[in-house]
Order: structure tokens, then sequence, then C-alpha cells
């Protein structure tokens, strides 16, 4: 008997642990409830979705039912999709059309936002404005001391990010001023920086695509979005496939999945296939084990390995960026990158052999000497990349000890490092095993 019920047991506990990981259903919670009801006012059937936490994914959609290749997801209906058009019939719409130079959709859609979140329990929009993040981890939003570690293009991106952000604040101050008869509180209260980088935020990681005729009152900027309740709590993964786009037929936004699904699994789309620094520069998060990722080696320390005495260094450099091989030169999953061991090639070309690296950048062998010298060099600049990674893990993990309110953001950039070192690690495998092929 004992040992039955311990069986029992196990499995009870098998599936109390199975259901974990399935993830745990919240439609239960009042603004799901009210999200819901908002929805099926607007013209929105409940789907076979639910909104959950997942241990991994944290909140997502899962089924209720097995979905098959083919099936329709999810249908929106225009009347709750948020675009311009939502704004322009709004009380701002009148202000928007009369300001000169004109604004873009950009910040169109970031004032509505900001000026419904201002109005609080009075906004249409607010079982939408409910659910939506509160803060973000964009690296627009990360302190300088986490952005430091991030690696060497993505921190550029990331400064750069953060300037684009400032501009667009510095450049709306005057049309934000321009919609004080709209509000009581003085509008640079409600339109400050952080009200405007939380609605831009909100705007890149979140909105579908949708494009929009233009339109007079907006600069020329493409008015390409929509912001998609319920249908944005969907995550991403890299190994679904969907179609996503408006059927003008049933004017509404659908998405269909191109893979299999199980009952009560959680419901992802692919956002594109984009490497980890794209994922966390755009939406603020990385995804594991992602096959699009890659480790990006700058021209800085690809030039640190070749002799600077060599006399056509120069001329090899200049040839290099003439024909684009500067940038973008990566290692992967599957090892360096053709366009990294091609620049390497180039660079590792013998005095003798200098006049033809036309050849070279079309894929052609050289010499033996000059691919040896080639796998020398990849592999010498993917353990220097290996140790520069390990040294900034352990920094990391020393400043998580010391700062607590950076732990989450620093969880982010050290999973970001460890993919980074794992693709490292597997590329210094793969340079290993051909090294010993050709000696």
């Amino acid at each position: 008997m004992k040992k039955s019920r311990g069986r029992t047991g196990r499995k009870r506990r098998r599936k109390h642990l199975q259901s974990f990981m399935d993830g745990v259903n919240c439609s239960h919670k009042l603004e799901y409830i009210k999200l819901k009801k908002w929805l099926k006012d607007r013209g929105f059937e409940d789907s076979n979705l639910r909104p959950a936490q997942f241990w991994d994914t944290g909140r997502g959609l899962m089924t209720t039912k097995a979905l098959q290749a083919g099936d329709l997801i999810i249908s929106l209906p225009e009347k709750c999709l948020l675009t311009t058009g939502t704004v322009l019939s709004s009380c701002l719409g009148e202000y928007i059309m009369k300001w000169k130079p004109p604004v873009s959709p950009l910040i169109a859609l970031c004032t509505f936002l900001i000026a419904e979140k201002h109005a609080g329990e009075k906004s249409l929009w607010k079982p939408y404005l409910d659910v939506l993040p509160k803060t973000y981890t964009c690296p627009v939003c990360l302190e300088h001391d986490v952005v430091s570690f991030l690696p060497e293009p993505l921190r550029k991106k990331a400064q750069e990010q953060r300037m684009m952000v400032h501009e667009l604040y510095m450049s709306s101050k005057a049309f934000f001023s321009s919609l004080q008869p709209l509000f009581a509180e003085n509008t640079g209260t409600i339109f400050n920086y952080s009200a405007l980088e939380w609605a831009w935020c909100t705007i890149n990681t979140r909105t579908i695509y949708m494009k929009h005729s233009q339109r007079e009152c907006f600069s020329l900027e493409p008015d390409v979005y929509a912001l998609a309740p319920y249908l944005d709590l969907l995550n991403h993964s890299p190994d679904v496939q969907v179609k996503a786009a408006f059927n003008e037929h049933t004017r509404s936004y659908e998405i269909r999945t191109n893979s299999q699904c199980k009952k009560y699994e959680e419901v992802f789309i692919c956002y594109g296939p984009h490497d980890n620094q794209r994922l966390l520069l755009e939406y603020g998060f990385i995804a594991m084990n992602n096959p699009h990722s890659s480790v990006y080696v700058s021209s800085d320390t690809l030039l640190k390995y070749f002799p600077p005495l060599d006399k056509q260094r120069n001329a090899k450099i200049s040839i290099l960026k003439d024909h684009d091989f500067l940038e973008n030169l990566t290692f992967g999953w599957d090892g360096p990158s053709w366009r990294l061991l091609t620049a390497l090639k180039l660079l590792s070309l013998g005095a003798d052999e200098f006049t033809c690296w036309r050849r070279t950048l079309l894929g052609d062998v050289i010499s033996a000497s000059n691919e040896q010298q080639t796998l020398n060099v990849t592999a010498k600049i993917c353990h220097f990349l290996i140790e520069e990674t390990q040294h900034v893990l352990l920094q990391i993990s020393q400043l998580k000890r010391n700062k607590e309110d950076l732990k989450k953001h620093l969880a982010l950039v050290e999973a970001l490092r460890l993919e980074d070192l794992k693709i490292l690690q597997k590329s210094a495998e793969i340079l290993c095993n051909l090294n010993m092929a050709t000696t």
C-alpha cells in the first residue's frame, strides 16, 4: 500500500510540476477580466487563448486546445487597434492637425499614450493601459553601469538609442506645450522625459506592423504602427513560424500559426530572425539558445592581431573598408562567419601574395600558409573574446551583490553574455577541430 501511495504522490507532484512548467492561468485576475470585457464590447470573439504566467518567459498566452499548422491563433478587430487614426479622432486631433512643422506618427502615438495614462479612470483605453508594463528593460532605460557591460557594438547602439529618444523629447517640447488648453495641470509635468521614455518603449516593443496611408498632418516618416491589446501578450520564439497581417475582408488583424502547439502550452509568435543583441536593443529581452545569435568582432579587435610593421597593412585596411568587410564580422553556433574568415584571410596575405587580394574576397584559397595563418588568428581572437566575456561575467556577479536595485537589469546583460560565451566556446571547439584536420 505504502508503495502505491508514494507513486501517486510522485504522480501528483509530477503533475503539479508539469502545470507549473506549462504556466499558471491568470484569466481570473481582475485586470484581464476587465480587458476581455472591453475587447468583447469592441467585437473581439473570445479565442482559445488565456493569459498565463510562465516560469521561463514571464507573462504570455496559453492555448486551451491543441493547435495545428494553419490554425488561426487570434483575430483582433480593427476597433481594438490603437493607431494614428485613433489619435486623430481623440481631442488631440485638432492640435495635431494645426501644428507646424507636422509631428511624426510616432510622436502622435506617444502623446496619446501619455495623455490617456494621465486621464486615469476617465480614459476609454484604461483596461488596456492597466495591463501594459510599468517599466521596460530596453537599453534606453538601463543605468550607465549596466550599459557599460554590454558588448561593444550593442553598447554603441544603446547610446544612439538613448540620444535619439532624448532628441525626440527635446524636439517635441513645444508641441506638448501647445496642448495646455486640454489639461488643468502644467503640460511640462505630464509630458516629462520619463513619460515619453515609457511611451516610446511601449510603441517600440509592442506595435505590430500595419501600413496606413500618408496623412498631411503628419511628417513624412512611415505610419506603420498599431498597438494590439491582448495580441501583444504573445511572446517571441525563434523556433516558430507564423503568418500575420491585417485582413481587409474581415477588417481584423490575424495571426495564423505554421507550427503545432499542444493544449495548455504557451503560444509563441516570431518577431523575425533576430539575434540576441537586436532582441535586447528593440524589445528588452533575449532568447535562450537562439539559433540566429552571434558574437560580433569589432574592427579594433580584428586589427590587434596583425603586425603593425606589415607594409601593406594600411592598404589592406582600406580594401576591407571599401568592400564593407570591417562590419558584421561574427562568430556563430557554426563557428566563424565567412565574412570574418575572408577579412582575416586578406589581412593574413604575405607580401608576395598581396596582389591576389581580389581572389581572397571571392573566397579562393591563396596558399596553405595563408589558410593556416587565418585559422591561427581566428582562434586567437576567439580565445581573447572568451576571456573578455568571462571577465565581464565576473564583474557583473560582483556588482549584483552590491547593487540590489540593478539586479534585474544586470541579470539580463548576464544572460546575454552567457549566451555569447556558449557561442564562443562552440566556435573554439570548431576551430580546434579544423586546425587538427589541416595539420
